[in-house]
């Protein structure tokens, strides 16, 4: 197919016609005018011809260099490809109509032949709503995920083509979400301090009134309270655009996931530390919690339960502390797979909530369906309480909701977990005891297995954990009894002759001079290990 190069401007002759070609200043200066290209294109369907024209190149050599680079393009396409050859002719079409930059000659091939539409340019954003849109899993996994696109990803990477995404993009990205917030946690620190300087001005008088309205005024136009992007929730939101990138790359639309060579600060599980006196003090002055995992110790533990006895929830409060159910998984607990007789439980499903929707599903994990022994006590507790709910079907009568669930509302419906987080904090505060979430009484019945001298993997067995390293490294925490005995026998096993130095007790006297009659070391002071130290004898003390 023909194609050429060729000068040409803009002048006018006398009657505002332009000149063209045939400008008499184009054969008199190289430097008047521009150079244009114009490449002829295979035809039509309806057999009408079309071509590819492009002007503006300062030199011929810029010219002739784009010129070449569209019939690269053309030799794409086989002679008896008809198909290919539509579809570049259509990009070029699309390429001069909207004046954009020629299309890279290897990433064309590799798109011809693996068969996409050329004249189709996806973005980030569009691909992530086709991912999410095929992405199969449980419901608040999926909308988990639609949150993080939503919120993070679309935003700042929404607009980008999707095949031009570089590393370069991310990073630029997941810093932002890091500055953002920054300022999100000091918005959060101002507005806190506010509310607590709020606090603290007094209803009565006209000046303390007066302060309390410019305060609230102030309030009102801080920013509101925001959520933290932490480091671990900057690893899930790298973990989704990457699942996401993976997905494009076995469709052929992109050869390289820039997702998986970015370095993010590494998300580290919060370990659980158990509210000692000193850090319930260190509380109740400052107000800031040692940790986001937080464990009650066994006498908090029992006040709690001691309070909520009279609870209607206070069976799966009682299971949850001893027997560490996920929250879920207690609302989910059915009659047919509790057998107190046996002193059993199957955990067998679970209630999920989906933005505020619940349903039923299996448990997070292949591990989560299992089953546990119960001791005596919750045996009582649970005995105690079909007992009451036997009572309520028989005064609802036909308006009782069968479920077949152990712990259920008034009237036998379905639990909603977050009414059970809700129930929860309000009786531990109730109680006066330091704030750990509902989640932490399941940290807590792991403490108490292991205080009790159940190993790892009981534990792991007993909480549902695929890994034994989640349990290792986030749900066992120390009771301060346990590592003070444990402190206790490592010391008793080295053996000493007299007292440590800083004791403030005197060396223990030995009868008969026994210790005048030990060889002392080449130090001076006589080894605590000598009495248990047999050296090789001498030939003197052989003979004898």
């Amino acid at each position: 197919m023909k194609g050429s190069t060729y000068r040409r401007c803009y002048c006018r002759d006398a009657d505002g016609k332009p000149y063209g070609k045939s400008c008499p200043k184009l054969a008199g200066t190289r430097r008047h005018g521009t150079y244009s290209i114009r490449q002829e294109l295979p035809a039509r369907p309806d057999g009408s011809r079309r071509s590819f024209n492009r002007a503006g190149y300062p030199t011929l050599k810029e010219a002739q260099a784009d010129l070449d680079h569209v019939r690269a393009l053309l030799g794409l396409a086989e002679a008896d490809d008809p198909e290919g050859q539509e579809s570049i002719a259509a990009l070029l079409e699309k390429v001069a109509d909207e004046k954009s930059p020629l299309p890279d000659v290897e990433e064309t091939r590799r798109r011809l032949h693996t068969g996409q539409d050329l004249t189709v340019r996806i973005t980030v954003g569009e691909w992530l709503d086709t991912w999410l849109a095929g992405k199969k899993g449980r419901p608040s996994s999926i909308s988990r995920e639609a949150s993080i696109i939503r919120v993070h990803l679309k935003p700042r990477l929404g607009h980008l083509r999707l095949d031009r995404l570089r590393t370069s993009h991310l990073t630029e990205a997941f810093e932002a979400i890091a500055e953002a917030s920054v300022q999100t946690a000091e918005n959060n620190a101002a507005r806190r301090a506010a509310v607590a300087e709020l606090g603290t001005i007094p209803w009565k008088g006209r000046d303390n009134r007066a302060r309390r309205k410019a305060l609230k005024e102030h309030i009102a136009q801080m920013a509101p309270y925001g959520r933290i992007v932490g480091a671990s929730t900057r690893q899930r939101i790298r973990s989704s655009l990457r699942a996401a990138l993976n997905v494009a790359i076995k469709r052929q639309l992109i050869t390289f996931n820039p997702a998986a060579h970015i370095e993010l600060d590494a998300g580290r599980r919060p370990k659980a530390l158990v509210w000692t006196d000193e850090r319930v003090e260190h509380w109740q002055r400052t107000g800031e919690r040692p940790s986001p995992v937080m464990v009650w110790t066994p006498e908090q533990t029992g006040a709690f339960l001691d309070h909520a006895e009279t609870d209607p929830l206070y069976a799966l409060f009682h299971l949850i502390a001893f027997r560490g159910l996920r929250r879920g998984e207690g609302c989910g607990q059915q009659w047919t797979d509790t057998d107190l007789k046996a002193k059993r439980i199957t955990v067998a499903k679970q209630l999920v909530v989906d933005g505020w929707e619940v349903y039923e599903d299996d448990p997070k994990t292949s591990a989560g369906v299992r089953t546990i022994a119960l001791d005596d006590g919750t045996v009582d507790v649970l005995r105690a309480h079909r007992e009451r709910q036997d009572r309520a079907r028989e005064e609802w009568g036909d308006a009782w909701v069968e479920t077949g669930r152990v712990f259920t509302q008034d009237n036998g419906a379905w639990l909603h977990p977050a009414t059970v987080t809700r129930r929860f904090l309000e009786l531990s505060e109730e109680a006066g005891l330091p704030p750990i979430r509902l989640h932490d009484l399941r940290h807590g019945a792991a403490t108490l297995a292991h205080a009790a001298g159940a190993d790892l993997k009981a534990i792991q067995e007993m909480l549902g954990h695929s890994s034994i390293t989640i349990t290792a490294d986030t749900y066992t925490s120390l009771l301060p009894e346990v590592d003070r005995t444990i402190a206790e026998a490592a010391a008793r096993l080295v053996p000493r002759a007299r007292k440590p130095y800083g004791t403030g007790q005197p060396p223990a006297e030995d009868p008969g001079g026994a210790a005048e009659s030990r060889e002392e070391p080449a130090g001076g002071l006589p080894s605590a290990h000598a009495p248990l130290t047999q050296t090789a004898p001498d030939e003197e003390s052989e003979a004898a």
